[in-house]
């Protein structure tokens, strides 16, 4: 009769580390932030520091869905496009008449091109908007119409500084390719991040 407190503590001690588990390091060292997310996402672009600065803002509504991040990227890369191809419109009527023919001319490619970005990229966002659940022909088909015309965006945007090159050196070209930089930049991570999302879903 002596034995039974001892054994009903033991079995007390038990239950309770039972339901009260000790906290372990693996309970916190592996939880990944949302920001912590879009920094290692954004390891697979060619720019990971642009990434992370373009789109560490909008952490809280991408969580860790590779989907809305991809998403949210190439909407970021529309963005600039856009305001790249308003900027690059104002410079062709404001150097419509005595400037130089060459830089003329670059000026006007440069915004057809742009345009044609801009068309390809919302393309592209339309079409994430209306994805089916991964792993589907139908998703694969679908993804496959976003890495084109994100691809074809990039080019675009690639020959609009390449009209550039023989344009005499000064303050207007060293503008309009260093925004068309970025913009390129941009469209890239927004497409890395786009093929990273297709070989997860297939």
């Amino acid at each position: 009769m002596k034995s039974l407190p001892s054994i009903s503590m033991h079995f007390l001690i038990f239950l309770f580390f039972f339901l009260h588990p000790i906290p372990t390091f693996g309970s916190t060292v592996y939880d990944t932030s949302p920001t912590d997310y879009i920094r290692t996402s954004c390891s697979a672009t060619l720019y990971p520091d642009l990434c992370y600065t373009s789109l560490s803002g909008y952490a809280n509504p991408v969580q860790q869905d590779p989907a809305r991040l991809a998403r949210i990227a190439i909407g970021v890369s529309l963005s600039k496009a856009r305001r790249m191809a308003s900027y690059v419109s104002n410079l062709t009527r404001e150097t419509a008449y005595g400037a130089d023919p060459q830089a003329s001319a670059a000026l006007h490619d440069c915004f057809s091109n742009m345009d044609d970005a801009v068309d390809e990229i919302h393309g592209s966002l339309r079409q994430m908007r209306r994805l089916v659940a991964p792993g589907s022909e139908s998703f694969r088909f679908q993804m496959g119409n976003v890495q084109t015309w994100m691809s074809a965006a990039l080019t675009d945007e690639e020959t609009c500084t390449d009209g550039f090159e023989d344009v005499t050196e000064g303050p207007l070209k060293t503008e309009v390719y260093e925004r068309a930089e970025e913009v390129k930049k941009l469209t890239s991570n927004a497409l890395a991040l786009v093929n990273s999302y297709a070989e997860k879903g297939e």
